[in-house]
Formats: C-alpha cells, structure tokens, sequence
C-alpha cells in the first residue's frame, strides 16, 4: 500500500512525519484486523517526493477480517463474503505448522462444546449487527469460521474452542485454571487463609478471578475540605492487564501447571507457565514494539469477549498504572520456563 501518492501513481506532497508511520503501524494491533497482520511500514522516496510503503505479508490462516467481516473481490467490485465463498477460503488454510490453539484436541467432542453460550455470548461480539441478521449459517458453520472447531470434517473442537466456550475445559486441558493463595505473611510457609481454583470457559475463570482480587484490594478513603480522595494499594487496571496477559499468554501443552496468584502481606505474584515467545526473549521483555503471541487464537477470542482491547500493550499499561499509584515498579522475573510479576503494595 502506497501512501502520498494518487491514482496514477504521482507524488501528492503529503508529509510523511513519525505520527503518520505510527499511524499506519497501529492498523496491525488496534484489533480491527484479524488474525494480526504481519506488515511493515517504510518512508521511502519517488519522484524525489517522500511517500509511505506498507507491506503486507500474505495470512498463514486464512481468512482475514476487518471489524467482524470478511472482504472479498468480485471482478472491479468488493463484496462480503457468502457462506460458500467463507468455506472456500477457509480450505485454503494451511493444513500444517498450524499453532497450538488452532489445532484440535481430539479427546474432545463437539458435544464438549457449550453451542448456546457461544451462538448468544461470542457471535453477537464477533460479527458486526447487520452481518449477522442476514446470516443463515448454521451454528457448525459459525464454530468453524470462528475456529471453535476443525474444518476437515471431524468437527473436533480446536484448543481455543474449549478455552473459549467448552463445557469443561480443564477435562481436556488439565492445566487451564488458575490457583490463588492468601497468605498471611511475607513467605510460602507462612499460614494459608483463603485458597481458591477458578476453572471453566476463560471469560467465567478471567471474572472470578477479579472479582477476588477486588475482594481483597484495599482501597485508602482521605477526607479532605469538599469531597475525599481514595488512594489504591494496589491498581486495578495493573491487576485487570497482568491477569488477562497470563491467561492469553501462557503454555497450554506440555504442562499441567496453572496460573498462579499468590497475595502475601507485601505483595502480589503473578506467575505464568511459558516464557517469552517468537520476537520477544528475555533481553526485549516488556520493551515497546517487541510484541508476540504463543496463542494468536485465543488472543483474538479475549479482544472479542472484552478481556483485552488493544493488544501489545498490556504490560505498559500495567507499568504506567503503577507508576502512577506510587507503587514501586513491577519486578519481573523471566525465564525460559515462566514469568512472575511482582506488584509490591504502597509503603507508607
């Protein structure tokens, strides 16, 4: 894609400053393209005019939507895509080296999926209003255009499948909850005062799991001459994005370890199995514009349900919303194996 020039190819003039690059960059994450491009964004020159080039590498799975549709060429025309056109782009999709979540977990059946949670829960977020009135897909098709279930016939749930709408995810996926501990004290042999597993569809495990967490924020109330100001011990927008990147980002294979959240007296931890993925390692962890996905499927389905709404930055919202509490800044331990975030409370 060329930007500054016209239609015959001409040099317009228009200035190619950093914001108009950042601009074009964010089209990748800003969750109205799905899967996520891979696309890079250039200042070249023609014509001795600057211009902006935006390459887009072809999708590895096939087929591409923008806010919920499907666009297609018809001769000079665009169009959105027919059910039949749909399944004819989804049996192009790579059959091979396909990640983890959009592969199928053949223990399961379609009859472990909850097709009524997801027909009135995920579809109605998934597909724009109008798309959807004059949609006459039946639910399997719905479940393989949204990669809920395989396209080759078996109609076997993917692992995103479970995770987002399975009836009993963890019977399949024996490490898909998350564990939290209270302890009264500063160490893991000090006493246990509230242990608790959440478990089920990841929206169902990502709500308990803040509905706690709020149960235990302390919130500091400040009369003060008109009014009063509360002050957090520990952020709530840090605890929402931590929380959403362990699930999103976690190993589902290979392990049967959860999630685990661990409040002592001092501090919270936060520890993911995994550690960094594709770009990201443990040198560039955290640092803008290193972003990667270990499961691509199951990042979309959370922007869909509102557990994530941007992605590539939650760590920064994390950080900034922390900086802004007077808490001291996150600790991070990476590894090859995990990550642990640490959000220690306000010292006063």
């Amino acid at each position: 894609m060329f930007v500054g020039l016209d239609d015959p190819g001409r040099p317009v003039g228009l200035p190619i400053t950093d914001e108009l690059l950042q601009q074009l960059a964010d089209m990748r994450s800003d969750g109205h393209i799905l899967p996520l491009p891979t696309l890079s964004v250039e200042k070249r020159q023609l014509a001795g005019a600057d211009i902006a080039v935006v390459t887009v590498a072809p999708a590895l799975a096939p087929p591409g939507s923008f806010k919920g549709r499907i666009h297609i060429r018809v001769g000079p025309r665009r169009a959105t895509a027919s059910r039949q056109e749909e399944t004819i782009l989804n049996e192009r999709r790579r059959a091979h080296d396909l990640p983890l979540d959009l592969t199928g977990k053949y223990s399961a059946e379609r009859k472990d999926m909850d097709v009524r949670y997801f027909i009135e829960e995920y579809v109605t977020r998934a597909v724009a209003p109008d798309v959807l009135a004059a949609n006459d897909r039946s639910d399997l098709d719905r479940l393989k255009a949204c990669r809920m279930i395989l396209t080759d016939g078996s109609n076997t749930p993917t692992i995103t499948g479970l995770l987002v709408c399975g009836r009993s995810p963890r019977l399949h996926i024996g490490c898909d909850y998350i564990q939290f501990l209270r302890i009264n004290g500063m160490d893991l042999s000090d006493p246990i005062v509230d242990a608790e597993a959440f478990e089920g569809k990841v929206e169902q495990i990502y709500t308990q799991t803040m509905s706690k967490l709020k149960a235990y924020r302390m919130v500091a109330v400040e009369i003060l001459e008109g009014g009063e100001r509360q002050t957090e011990s520990v952020p709530l927008v840090a605890l929402q994005q931590l929380v959403a990147n362990a699930i999103m980002h976690r190993r589902y294979e290979g392990t049967n370890a959860p999630v685990r959240i661990t409040w002592f007296n001092d501090r919270i931890e936060i520890f993911s199995p995994g550690g960094p993925y594709g770009l990201v390692n443990q040198e560039n962890f955290g640092q803008p514009n290193f972003a990667d996905y270990r499961n691509l499927e199951l990042a979309e389905a959370m922007r869909v349900l509102g557990l994530v709404h941007r992605f590539g930055v939650g760590i920064r919202l994390a950080q900034t919303a922390v900086r802004n509490a007077g808490v001291p800044a996150i600790d991070w331990e990476v590894s090859a194996a995990h990550v642990r975030a640490t959000i220690w409370f306000v010292r006063k």
